[in-house]
This record gives structure tokens, sequence and C-alpha cells, in this order.
């Protein structure tokens, strides 16, 4: 059994004896008399972000359920090494990076809680969506590319994801959503500002903080940012986080619309010494007919966050470019 199907078995079995933890958990608090969320915290999970229509409107696993998910799991990895490996000039990483298994507490059906089918709303009539592809194919969409992985194209840089492009990291989002690895996030805090850094691409959110938010000085709308302009409040023990002003140039949620008229609402809870939950909503009326709120469970790192050195024009950019009019030139040449 490899490690992921013990880490699914562990992690449930821990989540009763956390629990138990957290009913007598007093948060912590900061010298200005704030909850303390300072720390390094991992992001990691394997629930699907929809639920699976079979759940209905239930938000957890039974035991049972945990324990078969696990069997197949490990029946699968027993059968097959091969997991990740996309072959051409911009082919992905193998499976032995991947680092997608959550840590404690119970295993949901889906991170979407709302609405109560955790499925996405629908789609606003004409809402444009853009599918990533790799092995340079082009698929003939028109720019500004706005999803964060793959590309439309290997014409240059600009056919390539944003991630790719090292302007937002594949799973930072904001809002953030768990991916193949690097769900890291540090947070800092002082008595006036919050501060949310990702290890993806490593961008920081400098988060000002008010009173309440009917005091919250909101950015002119005319000033647009690629991660929107966030601020802040707590809200008893959560920190809220208010994020709007986004620029249009990534995707709204996902690979559908633009972020232009968003408007995303964070909330991050301390439940435990070593545990944070993470609760966002996205109401965005030009891309989805309703709001949605999903939550995802963060876990506490014994670690520092290092730079994740990416930066716009490196080589793994000039490879793909470069592969790709090898490609060209040898199938001109009947050699592909």
């Amino acid at each position: 059994m490899k490690k992921t199907s013990l880490l699914i078995l562990a992690a449930f079995a821990g989540s009763l004896s956390m629990a138990l933890l957290a009913q007598d958990y007093e948060v912590p608090r900061t010298e200005w008399g704030q909850p303390d969320l300072r720390g390094v915290w991992n992001w990691s999970s394997n629930v699907p972000m929809q639920r699976p229509t079979q759940y209905g409107e239930r938000q957890f696993l039974t035991p049972e359920e945990v324990e078969e998910f696990a069997r197949r799991r490990a029946a699968a990895d027993a059968g097959s090494d091969a997991a990740l490996n996309i072959e051409g000039v911009d082919g992905s990483y193998n499976d032995f990076w991947i680092e997608n298994q959550g840590i404690g507490g119970n295993v949901r059906t889906s991170h979407i809680i709302s609405p109560a089918n955790g499925r996405l709303p629908e789609l606003q009539e004409g809402v444009a969506q853009q599918q990533g592809v790799y092995g340079g194919i082009t698929t003939g969409e028109m720019r500004p590319v706005r999803i964060a992985a793959g590309g439309i194209g290997a014409d240059g840089p600009e056919d390539r994801g944003l991630s790719e492009r090292c302007i937002i990291g594949f799973n930072a989002g904001p809002p953030l959503i768990p991916s193949l690895y690097n769900n890291n996030l540090q947070i800092f805090q002082n008595k006036d500002t919050a501060v949310l850094m990702t290890e993806m691409i490593h961008d920081a959110r400098i988060v000002p903080l008010y009173d309440s938010p009917d005091e919250m000085e909101i950015l002119n709308q005319d000033i647009r940012f690629y991660t929107g302009d966030s601020r802040g409040y707590w809200e008893g023990g959560t920190l809220v986080v208010v994020t709007q002003n986004f620029n249009g140039l990534s995707a709204s949620f996902g690979q559908a619309g633009t972020s232009y008229a968003k408007v995303l609402t964070e909330r991050f809870t301390r439940t435990g010494p070593y545990t944070v939950d993470y609760e966002f909503t996205v109401d965005d009326p030009v891309t989805y007919t309703d709001e949605f709120s999903g939550i995802v469970s963060m876990t506490r790192v014994a670690g520092l966050l290092y730079e994740y050195g990416c930066h716009e024009g490196n080589y793994g950019m000039e490879n793909i470019l470069r592969g790709a009019r090898v490609e060209e030139r040898l199938a001109e040449e009947g050699q592909l």
C-alpha cells in the first residue's frame, strides 16, 4: 500500500482524537489580542472540488467509504506506476512530485458546500471558457489566456497559461485551490495588517485590517490587479478578507469567465493547534447565476516557506518555445 492510501486511513483515524482535542482548544492570541494565525499552513487535498452526484447533499464520507476508497487507491497504485507523464514540448512532471493528500479531519465529499448539492452554479449564457492543452497544440482560442496551467498553443509566451508565465500560481488564486503540489501558505500578522504569502510564484497579498466591514476603504475601481485588492477585518475568531478589483485577465474560477466582476470573501478560522479552516465565497454575477462557497482544511507545517523562484522569461518557457519550433521544422522535413 503506497503512502497516499496509508495517509487516507491515518487521516480518518486521527479525526476523532483531533475533534476531542478541538473541544477543549483555546485559540492563542497575538500581542494585540487577535487570534494567532501566524505560521506556514498546507492545504493539500484529494477531495474533489465538486461533489459526485451519488452523494447528493451529504458533505462527509462514512468510515466504510473511506476504507473502500483507500483499498481502490492502493489497487490502482499497485497496478500502474504511471500517473502524470505528459509528452510533448511542454510535458508535465511525473508522479514523484505529487503532493495532494490532505492530513487530519473528516473526509469531505467535495470542497464546495454551497449550493447544498456541492456543485458549481450554472454559468451565465455566453460565458467564455478556456481549456488548457499540452503538447504545443493550438486550439485556436483568442488571447488573452486566462487559465492557470497548460495553454492554447506554443507560438509565443502569450499562448501559455498564467502559471507557466510566472504571473499567478496555478493554485494560489485567490481563492486558494488544492492542486498537485506546493499547496503552502504563510500568514504574517501585526495589529493593522495581515500578509498572505503563497508558495507558488511566491506572491504576497498585503491585507489592511479594519474594525468592521463598514469601515473598509475600497480602492478606486479603475485600479485593478491580477490578484485583486484585499481588505480585511476580524469577525469574532475569524479573519475575513474581502477581495475585489480583479483585472479580468484571469478566469473567474477554474476555466470559466473573467475575474473582472468577481468579489471574493475568504474566512480563516483557527480550529486547533495544527488546523485552520479556510472558507471562500465567490460572488460573480457576470460569470455565474449564483454565488457559491467552499471550504478547505489547512494543516500546520513544521518548517519554513522558501522562495518559489519563478520569473517570466524563465528557461522553461524558452525551452517550450524552442521545442515547438524544432517540432515544426522536423514536420516540414517529413521527419515527424
